[in-house]
């Protein structure tokens, strides 16, 4: 590739948070540049929106619509490559569906839809046209995030025997979704954010996180969801017994009302040699404890090749001891998506660490999670099969 991609942005106008964290992950690299936009639904805003960004005039966009068919109808060398919607989940499949059909690829938020027939409905489209999607599991970016998933899946702990993971929120402790918090207010209603709340919300991530560490799948959920905050329409709060397909088992806590967190996502797996800790506080550190010797630190660092595997030292982008955070496991998504598109231009074979991103099937059991979940928090029975 001799030139940057060109991407198309639905939704992140003027004061989106996700927007701008988007465009920063995407320029991280100087791989991509924002080209076109339609920014917002309502047209004013778009137009600012455009207008901040530089955008041209002719490329600022009023509806998706208008941006997808506008765009490829453009001339080879001036039309986008790909299309980022970061929209609130209810506003995800029809922009994907729209891009997949007139050939862009596409980079969505998560969960990758609205339902989960609509998930289905997108990863079988993916596979139709053959185009690349990436759904951005942020945690998944993170370098000892993959060097634990590389260490599980070369057997360094043996067989998998319990996985905790937890992720605490605090922000949602007050009803903030009628104080003016608008981030607040569509994720708080169904009909915008969907079946769940903080389970839909956070709680994939922490689903998306134990699947791809350990490499196992979930197969059976026992699940109690709860509306602390009294007035609000769903859960903020969560637990789940979680089994996994090698007889694993596991505890999942997802909570927004833990008053006083911030992010405080961790995780812990456990097999028969040792286990493994990771907590996104504290994001270049892995602890690694032994049954019979000492526990290590595992640090991130792009001069420890000797030491970490190649998922990891790919994904590290600083000398040890210079801290890399959230905004660069975004960027590593980014980063690994440009590669594999640009690659495939360029009629080359990308490498397996390029390849190392959540894509359609991963969107389609985040929303199996939530739906599961949402099923067995509503039965009488124990454990309810976790289907797909």
């Amino acid at each position: 590739m001799n030139r940057k991609l060109r991407m198309g942005m639905v939704g992140g106008g003027k004061d989106a948070f996700i927007g701008a964290i988007h465009r920063i992950a995407a320029n991280m690299d100087g791989l991509a540049e924002l080209s076109a936009g339609a920014l917002s639904i309502d047209p004013d805003i778009a137009r600012e929106s455009g207008k901040m960004l530089f955008l041209p005039e002719d490329r600022t966009y009023v509806s998706f619509e208008e941006m997808i068919e506008k765009e490829s109808k453009l001339p080879a060398d001036k039309k986008i490559d790909f299309v980022t919607i970061v929209t609130p989940n209810f506003a995800h499949f029809a922009p994907a569906m729209a891009a997949l059909d007139k050939g862009f690829h596409v980079v969505i938020e998560k969960p990758i839809t609205f339902t989960l027939e609509e998930a289905k409905q997108l990863r079988q489209k993916v596979k139709e046209t053959g185009l690349i999607l990436l759904l951005t599991h942020t945690y998944a970016g993170y370098p000892m995030v993959k060097q634990a998933k590389q260490m599980v899946k070369n057997g360094a702990l043996g067989r998998i025997r319990k996985i905790y993971v937890e992720y605490p929120q605090g922000w949602l402790s007050r009803l903030s979704e009628r104080e003016g918090n608008k981030g607040a207010a569509w994720r708080t209603d169904p009909k915008k954010s969907g079946k769940s709340g903080s389970m839909g919300d956070i709680g994939t991530h922490a689903a998306h996180l134990a699947e791809y560490v350990s490499g196992l799948k979930i197969t059976k959920v026992c699940a109690d969801l709860n509306i602390v905050v009294e007035g609000r329409q769903l859960d903020d709060d969560g637990s789940v017994l979680l089994k996994f397909e090698n007889e694993a088992s596991g505890v999942l806590m997802a909570s927004q009302v833990a008053a006083g967190e911030e992010n405080a996502l961790k995780i812990r797996v456990y097999g028969e040699n040792g286990g493994l800790e990771w907590a996104q506080q504290e994001p270049n550190t892995l602890l690694v404890k032994w049954f019979d010797r000492p526990t290590e630190i595992l640090r991130a660092g792009a001069g420890y090749a000797d030491r970490l595997s190649s998922y990891a030292t790919h994904n590290c982008r600083t000398p040890g001891g210079h801290p890399e955070g959230y905004l660069e496991a975004f960027g590593n998504l980014y980063r690994n998506f440009a590669l594999t598109l640009s690659a495939r231009i360029d009629g080359v074979e990308p490498s397996a660490e390029m390849l190392d991103f959540p894509s359609a099937e991963e969107g389609v059991r985040g929303m199996a999670f939530i739906e599961n979940v949402v099923k067995s928090n509503a039965s009488n029975e124990k454990w309810t099969d976790y289907t797909v």
